[in-house]
């Protein structure tokens, strides 16, 4: 992964440690991409991460698949926190891929053996994949990350 080397806020940016941890633990992303007049859409949507590629499980028949398809360029968001104090997230973007069949019906697919058995743990608490034929993988190996992590900075001081 390439974590892109920010000439702001590098005092609040997160370690590859800390950024591995915080995108296998985080559990929903907005996907931002771009209509065929070059507006965006933004939308929510469940995720794995392996340690080198954030894993999208989309809708075949939703706008963000359509859009996707047509131009796989791609920002994701994944953030947590409710106080100024407690924010942290990271921005990955680069260009999506589909992998294995679309939509998903659990034909034999090497490269998705890991995330397979991610997914449903994480969201399920399940051991095998439930395939429902609407959905299909997206993967976004990024070109460029940015992070960051609020509760880095000091209190301020009276």
């Amino acid at each position: 992964m390439a974590v892109t080397k920010q000439r702001r806020g590098r005092r609040i940016m997160m370690t590859p440690g800390e950024l591995d941890a915080f995108l296998r633990d985080r559990r929903t992303c907005r996907a931002a991409t771009v209509g065929t007049d070059g507006a965006p859409h933004v939308s929510a949507l469940w995720f794995v991460w392996d340690g080198t590629s954030l894993w999208l499980y989309s809708l075949t028949r939703s706008r963000r698949w359509a859009q996707l398809l047509r131009d796989p360029r791609i920002a994701v968001v994944v953030d947590d926190g409710e106080e100024y104090g407690e924010l942290r997230g990271a921005e990955l973007t680069g260009r999506v891929e589909c992998v294995g069949e679309a939509p998903r019906t659990g034909e034999h697919c090497p490269q998705l053996a890991e995330v397979e058995l991610l997914f449903p743990a994480k969201y399920f608490g399940l051991a095998e994949m439930p395939h429902d034929g609407r959905h299909a993988w997206l993967r976004l190996t990024p070109e460029k990350v940015a992070s960051w992590d609020f509760r880095k900075l000091a209190p301020a001081q009276p």
